[in-house]
């Protein structure tokens, strides 16, 4: 690749003359800057960022760190936050940790090796000791729907107590008299906030409520569940996921192994409202999660690094959405 010295060569200027030429705001003739740019597009030659990045704060990379980054929501989130990233020409690197501890862990020194400004902690699942890490080298780091873990952080998350209320009285305004929960043994953060607050709602009104994990935050989980709850005698007639995956996944089994009708005998309601939340064959009621809103405060934060920390978290509402799996009376 063209080094800025040969493109120096080339138009008979020096190389600090070729550095302003390519720097936002810095006094460089039209002269001078016309004959830099014409033998840069000659020699083909781009500025080296990365170079650039380490001694200047808003242009080092920023990594993202993340694992089941396949599934809908995850990959969603990946790309709110990737698009303002490159809209703020900010350079970013993803690591997947679902490889585990130790090869995430080499991944993760790449990024301190190229001083990347901030670590974006999706929510999930990665290892505590991953961002202990990114926290101990001095990286400014943005925790997703992780609350109440590690001081020093920025937290960006949901108001999953208003919110996780709100679902439980929509089953209720449905009549729905027995009531289930069906989670995910991933006990990540914010999956474990869910259980709570949806418990928790409950127990306010009065209600029992059976709380079943069967698997990870799949889709099998969702209809793994279904076939435990729906075969007994006293099957819920109200149901809340704490994912749209699962909730899928439930929804399917209960329409076309035991024939149930949706939402006349059951109603099922979801949260994150991924992509496949509006498909025809589900029409979930949902709750949505701002992904674009939850971006734009990450940018915000890595444009203010050094804003006093008050150790409040940005919190956002997850409106419902609501579709045709919840009963009329509902609305």
């Amino acid at each position: 690749m063209a080094t800025a010295a040969e493109v120096a060569k080339l138009a008979g200027v020096s190389r600090s003359a070729v550095s302003r030429t390519f720097t936002p705001g810095s006094s460089v003739s039209k002269r001078t800057r016309h004959k830099v740019l014409e033998a840069a597009e000659q020699l083909n030659y781009h500025v080296n960022m990365l170079a650039r990045g380490l001694s200047k704060q808003d242009s080092r990379p920023v990594c993202i760190l993340g694992s089941n980054l396949s599934s809908p929501y995850q990959a969603g989130l990946l790309d709110q936050i990737t698009q303002q990233l490159q809209q703020a020409q900010r350079a970013v690197m993803v690591i997947n940790t679902a490889d585990g501890e130790q090869s995430a862990n080499e991944a993760l020194k790449q990024t301190l090796n190229y001083r990347a400004a901030a670590t974006i902690v999706l929510s999930g699942s990665p290892q505590a000791s991953l961002i202990e890490n990114c926290l101990d080298s001095g990286q400014q780091v943005i925790l997703i729907n992780r609350m109440g873990q590690f001081e020093g952080a920025d937290h960006i998350g949901i108001d999953y107590t208003h919110t996780l209320a709100d679902a439980y009285h929509m089953l209720l305004r449905a009549d729905c008299s027995h009531i289930a929960m069906i989670s995910s043994n991933a006990q990540s953060p914010s999956i474990v906030l869910r259980e709570q607050k949806f418990l928790d709602a409950a127990q306010i009104a009065g209600h029992d409520c059976k709380l079943l994990r069967t698997g990870p935050t799949s889709y099998q989980t969702g209809a793994i569940a279904a076939r435990q709850l729906l075969a007994g005698r006293k099957r819920p007639d109200g149901v809340f996921c704490v994912t749209d995956l699962i909730a899928c996944g439930f929804i399917d089994v209960a329409r076309h192994e035991f024939g149930l009708r949706i939402p006349e005998d059951i109603c099922v309601i979801g949260f994150d409202d991924i992509g496949q939340a509006s498909w025809v064959g589900y029409q979930l009621t949902t709750f949505a999660q701002p992904l674009s809103e939850m971006a734009a405060a990450i940018i915000h934060l890595l444009n203010d690094p050094n804003q006093e920390k008050t150790n409040k978290p940005i919190l956002f509402k997850a409106p419902p959405v609501w579709r045709k799996t919840v009963r009329s009376g509902c609305n």
